[in-house]
Parts: C-alpha cells; structure tokens; sequence
C-alpha cells in the first residue's frame, strides 16, 4: 500500500451529527466529561455473534460521553453485514460521531459503497472540526490518527484515537507522528486507542516523555484488557494531557468484544 506523509494526505473520512445541536452553549470554563477506548472487534462478541446493540449498551451502562472506537467497519463485508457501524452506534445512542477510513477498498459484489475499516469516535457533545490522518505503515495494514476538536458545554478539546501497528519499529514512527500533530493544537488534549504496545515499550514511553501524556491507569493495579478472558496485556490506553485532572479510571468487564473497555473521568478547564 501506497506510503502516506502524515500532513500532506488524510484518509476518507466521514462525519455527521445525530442530534440537533450544532455547538452547544458556554456553560462555563470547567467541565467534567467521561471517555471510553473500545476496539470493537467489528462488533463481533466472544460468542461469536455480531451484536452492536450489545456495544452500545455497553457504551451506554459506562455512562460514557466520548468513545474512541477502534477495529470498525463500514460496508465492510458479511462479517458486519454490510453496516456502517459507527453511524449504527451512534442512532442507537444518539450522539454525534466521525469514521476515519483507514483501508478504503473497492466494492464487494453486489454492492455499491467501498468496503472500509478504521476508526471512529462517538460524542454526546459535538464535533466542531475533524480529520483523519495517515501514520506511517511500511506496506502492513494502513493505520491512522483520528483527530477531532470536540465541544464539551462551551471548553473546547482535542480528542485523537488511534490503533496502532503491529512490529514495534513501525509503533516508534507512528508515535513521532502522533506528537507532531498534537504539537500543532493547543492543550487540553485526550489520546485514546489501541497502541498494541504494553507500558514498559519504548514507543509507549516516548508518548509520556516527549509526547507530554499522561496515563490516567498508571496506578491502576490491574488494568489489562487482553485478550477478555484472563486478560495478560495491557495494550488499550486513555491518555490526557498535563493540565487535565482524571478520577476514577475503569476497565469494564464484557464480553461484547475481544478487547475490554477503559472509562476515565476528566475535569477540563479551558
């Protein structure tokens, strides 16, 4: 696959707003506001069944406000049954949502839309700017850096989502790429997704160090969340920036999926 500059090309990317509401009102200059990571897995549970009502219902008993979303289809394949799944979750919740298409390929037979698989991200509040941008692949499975600027009741956030590549050379350049964009956007800043890289990586202590991060399960004593069953690694994250305050960091325990949920509540102060 044709290598991308992070920058100069963004991938497909769909968004749309499912409530009325287009910018929400200045309530005031702090907010509090949970988050979600979940790679979905194409919604497809640990018995087998595809089942994104049982996703949104997990997003739902979570109380989360924004998701980050990772592993989606959209007019994917029989596996998914042809659904565009974030705007799906997004009905069943009612909440505003962006898809960044990460493989973007030509029809299945039979059918009209091109079948697509990436990330996306759920809110309550809306989404005032929005893109999804190529990282680094090397020829393996293209991966992306969705980005979006989210209004939470008048305070103003950047909230990116990602999935990371799967060969720790490869983890190293998407993170230098990750840094660069959110250098270019001013803090508050949130990072969620699936990095396929445990805590002690290089490519996961380079986001802390230089990337300026801050790991709201650091003190968490057991926050792994793969695979569901007995889970051994940590590889999912919700990471803030310094001027963020965060209580109460979950790992939710649901076999809607083959990774676990993370939820993390945020103060933000704009």
């Amino acid at each position: 696959m044709k290598k991308t500059v992070v920058g100069l090309a963004l991938s497909i990317l769909v968004v749309f707003s499912l409530t009325s509401n287009v910018f929400a009102d200045d309530y005031g200059q702090e907010v509090d506001v949970k988050v979600m990571s979940y790679n979905i897995y194409h919604g497809v549970g640990q018995d087998g069944k595809l089942d994104l009502p049982r996703i949104a219902k997990v997003i739902q008993d979570a109380d989360a406000d924004i998701i980050g979303l990772q592993e989606v289809d959209r007019f994917y394949g029989d596996r998914s049954d042809f659904q565009d799944q974030t705007r799906e979750l997004a009905k069943l919740l009612g909440y505003h949502y962006v898809y960044g298409a990460n493989l973007n390929l030509e029809p299945a037979e039979g059918q009209e839309e091109n079948r697509q698989y990436g990330t996306g991200i759920l809110s309550k509040y809306p989404i005032i700017d929005s893109e999804n941008i190529y990282l680094s692949s090397f020829g393996n499975e293209q991966r992306g850096l969705l980005r979006t600027k989210i209004n939470v009741r008048g305070v103003q956030m950047n909230f990116f989502n990602t999935h990371l590549g799967l060969n720790a050379p490869e983890r190293n350049k998407q993170v230098e790429e990750i840094i660069e964009v959110k250098s270019s956007f001013e803090d508050p800043s949130v990072l969620v997704g699936d990095l396929n890289a445990e805590p002690n990586s290089e490519e996961f202590q380079l986001l802390l160090n230089k990337g300026n991060f801050v790991d709201t399960f650091s003190e968490v004593e057991n926050s792994n969340t793969f695979p569901v069953v007995d889970p051994m690694k940590r590889i999912d994250y919700i990471l803030t920036s310094p001027d963020i305050k965060f209580t109460n960091p979950e790992v939710i325990y649901t076999e809607a999926s083959d990774h676990l949920p993370l939820v993390t509540e945020l103060t933000i102060r704009r």
